[in-house]
């Protein structure tokens, strides 16, 4: 089974990617759904991550509250290393046990949608990586009209690999700059690649 990384920055239209190659057959693990899993109440992690950052941190209903903790992680690298510390291995064990039973399955090609692929150091554990690239200020744009003032905007953009990095180590690239017919163009040519492979 071939394990296809779905990679990008913020607001490049990851989402919008994984969706399409979802209706077109390929079975999707998206590791933010997972990580919100992860930070659920009762979990190790919730605990983990209020003993670290404070019981006010959590909902009335014990998981974490993203959107306290989001402010105080992307205006600190280090509390936000310690995150990741705390919840990357927890995603990790979860999509390798979703991998393996769509391999179980007999899936042929599964995609994991994972933001932080290059930054956490997994690239090794993709056969391919897809990277969804758009110019920073159309980054800029998407956040600001999902609600974020420019300075949150401008944090989450720079806690991430610049995107021509990211491009640079990609087997492939779908520029989402264009309109959605463009941008769905290039995920017809992914797969036909893939099935080439």
């Amino acid at each position: 089974m071939r394990k296809i990384g779905l990679t990008g920055g913020i607001a490049t239209g990851k989402s919008y990617v994984a969706e399409a190659l979802r209706r077109r057959g390929f079975p999707v693990i998206d590791a933010d759904a997972v990580a919100h899993g992860v930070m659920a109440g009762g979990t190790e992690a919730a605990a983990a991550i209020a003993a670290r950052f404070g019981p006010e941190i959590l909902s009335a209903d014990g998981s974490v509250d993203r959107g306290k903790l989001g402010p105080i992680v992307f205006a600190d690298s280090s509390a936000r290393r310690e995150l990741e510390a705390i919840v990357h291995p927890a995603v990790h064990r979860s999509i390798t046990a979703g991998l393996r039973a769509f391999d179980l399955l007999g899936h042929d090609a599964v995609v994991v949608a994972v933001p932080l692929l290059f930054e956490s150091g997994e690239r090794t554990d993709y056969d391919r990586i897809i990277v969804t690239a758009c110019a920073p200020e159309r980054q800029l744009e998407r956040l600001k009209a999902r609600g974020l003032t420019e300075e949150a905007a401008r944090q989450r953009m720079a806690a991430q690999l610049p995107t021509e990095e990211k491009t640079a180590r990609a087997d492939f690239v779908i520029n989402t700059d264009g309109s959605f017919e463009e941008t769905d163009r290039q995920i017809a040519a992914f797969v036909e690649a893939v099935k080439a492979l």
